[in-house]
Formats: structure tokens, sequence, C-alpha cells
């Protein structure tokens, strides 16, 4: 299973002088060998490294490894393009985007991330220091902190690269860790949960994780930025671009909170997670206008991203079942009609009366076709006689 570990480093003013004038050594030699590759029509590892790996020393002062990981990173960078390319996620061929992409080299910002291995860095666990390689030397020494849960995964499995990242001056090391997939125990029976927009996550044991609070920060972002689009200078697109990112993470952090709880209460009881199955669903619904913005960005796949690798490495099982129909199906009486729903919020049988919050009820739906859906799929497979 692959986790991502994050820890944050502690330089001196004199380390971190060092540490970001390697970062921008190391892309300015990326940016160049990102422009031969694309002149020349080289892109692959050996032919890039055969070509530019002792002018790349000479030129940009680094040292054997580095060099190594300059181009690696190009190479890699190029890779991703062209899969962007097939996927068709730069767009048709002959639109503006998909030309812009494929017609020039790829550039590589000042700051961006440069990958590190274990010839460039080092890592004294007991003293919580790293040693890191820079275009000033060897920096010994170099404290660094995290929480207790990463420390203890990046101890057991740090192996491979580190990405150095800077993050409006402050620094961080990030690996991608290969952890051993946990035994799934069997579930005494599922949680339920079903997503939304005015409701982000309503379980089958009726809590509800409202997002209001989200759908207010995001009208206060959306504000904000017409303010700053009016003023139509570089400041404020600068600006725009930090708003954008800020209201992302504070998304994201909404999520992994609800994500948590929700697979805590799973473990603990010895349940399962289940969840609709909402792939496609953008072009499933049809929207009026205004809508549209918040239905764009309800951040619903997310969620059951975070609920799907969280319960992987709890060990809890994970479920996604069939969507249709979940908030207008008794769950009684097995009776289905639009009329069971008379408000969004509320849910009334035509049938046998049973009422009660159609999200609630909707959790209680995802719940029961969970508990189906297990049975099916840990049913033995019968043998056949020889």
């Amino acid at each position: 299973m692959k986790l991502v570990v994050q820890v944050k480093l502690l330089p001196s003013p004199e380390h971190a002088a060092a540490l970001e004038a390697t970062l921008r050594a190391c892309n300015r030699a990326a940016g160049y060998v990102a422009t031969i590759a694309h002149e020349k029509g080289v892109k692959d590892r050996n032919g890039l490294q055969k070509l530019l790996y002792a002018e790349v020393k000479a030129t940009f002062g680094l040292s054997a490894q580095p060099a190594v990981r300059v181009v690696k990173k190009v190479v890699d960078a190029y890779a991703t393009l062209a899969a962007q390319a097939r996927a068709g996620l730069l767009g048709k061929t002959t639109s503006q985007r998909y030309r812009k992409a494929m017609s020039g080299p790829v550039v590589f910002r000042p700051e961006a991330a440069q990958p590190f291995d274990d010839r460039c860095l080092s890592w004294q666990a007991d003293a919580r220091t790293v040693s890191i390689w820079t275009v000033d030397g060897r920096m010994r020494g170099i404290r660094y902190t995290g929480s207790a849960d990463q420390l203890k995964v990046l101890d057991q499995y740090r192996k491979g690269e580190w990405d150095l990242v800077q993050r409006r001056g402050t620094w961080f090391l990030i690996a991608t860790c290969d952890l051993p997939e946990p035994e799934v125990s069997e579930p005494v029976d599922f949680i339920g949960v079903d997503r939304g927009i005015v409701n982000l996550a309503t379980t089958s044991y009726a809590v509800n994780y409202q997002g209001r609070g989200l759908t207010r920060h995001r009208a206060w972002c959306a504000r904000k930025r017409a303010e700053l689009q009016k003023k139509r200078t570089r400041s404020a697109t600068r600006r725009l671009a930090r708003r954008t990112h800020k209201e992302q993470r504070h998304a994201t952090h909404v999520n992994h909170k609800i994500s948590k709880e929700i697979v805590s209460v799973a473990q603990r009881t010895g349940r399962g997670i289940a969840v609709e199955e909402l792939d496609g669903i953008r072009e499933r619904v049809r929207l009026r206008r205004n809508q549209r913005g918040t239905f764009s960005s309800w951040p619903f796949h997310q969620l059951g991203q975070h609920l799907a690798y969280k319960a992987r490495q709890a060990g809890v099982a994970f479920l996604e079942v069939d969507a249709h129909h979940t908030s207008q199906r008794c769950p009684r009486c097995g009776h289905t009609e639009k009329a069971n729903r008379p408000t969004r919020d509320d849910f009334s049988c035509r049938r046998c009366g049973l009422a009660g919050p159609s999200d609630v009820v909707a959790g209680v739906n995802v719940r029961d076709r969970a508990r189906s859906a297990w049975a099916f799929v840990t049913m033995p497979v019968p043998t056949t006689p020889a």
C-alpha cells in the first residue's frame, strides 16, 4: 500500500540559503535539458544522459547523482505530458491548449520540487536530523519534524526517492512509502455513507456531517475571487492563484476530518464502510444554471478516495454500491417512488408510511446493498465434480 509521507525541515538561515540555491540550480539545469530534449527529439533516459550528463555537471555545478536526478526528472515530465495527451486531458489535437503544451519544451519553475535519492540524502533518526547534498556542499544536521505516525512510517519503510519542496519559505521532504497491505477483517455489519452537497456525508447510524461551513467558505472565496478579477493586475493574479489553492486545501482538510472519523468508528465497531458509486454523475445529472458552480466544485470524489485509502490502511472492508434510487427507496418495504421524497430533506414512504430524514434513509439503503454485495462477494465458489 502506497502512503505519502511528509516531514518538515527546520533549516538554519545558512542551510535555507543553500537549499534554495540548490533548487534553483537544479531547475535551471532541468530547463536546459528539457529544451535540448525538445529540439533534438531525444526524450529517453539513456539517450539524454549520454547526450547531456557531462555538460550538466560542468555548466550548472551539479555532482554526479544530482545530474542523473535532473535528467530523470525531465524524462518523467515528458512521459507525463505524453500520457496526458493520450488520455485527452489536454483537449483535442486542434485546441489551443494542446498546441501550446506540445509545441514547446517543458518549463520548470525556479522553486519546483527536486528529487533526491539515498546517495544525496541521509537520515539520522535518533538525532532527528538529515544530511542533504547542496551546491554549497553537504549540509549536515538539518533538523526535521512531523507527526508521530508519519515519523514511525519513515523509520520503518524509508527507501527510494524524496522530493525537496519549498512552500512560501517552508521546506519539506516528501516521499511515497510502500507499506505492507493490512489484512481486511470480516465485517460484522456495514456503515452506509450517503454523500451530498448540503450534507457532505450522512451515515446509516444518523450522524450528519453538514456542508454549511464549507458552502459559506466557498461563497466567501467566490466573492474574493470576483474582487481580485476586477482589478486585473499582476499582484491580483498572484493573490488569486494563492486564494484558489487555499480553498482547495480547506476542502481537503474537511474531507480528511470526516473520513478519519468514519473510519475510526468502523474500525472500533468491527464494521465495514459502503458508499454510493457516483462515477459519471456529472454527465448523468442535468442542472439549472445557478447550480452548476456548486455541483462542479462538490468534493464527493475526494471524500470517497479518503474513505477508501484510510479504510485500507486500517484493515476495514470498503465497498461501492449502486447509487440508483437510494434516497427514493423505502428500506422497510422496498417501495421505490419519486413521491417518497416530497422535499430534499424528508422521506415518507407512500406505501408503509415510514418517515425520516432522506439522507439517513439513503445511508441505510447503501448499508443494506453493501450487506447483500458482501455476501455475494464472499460466497464460496462451488466446485464442479470431476
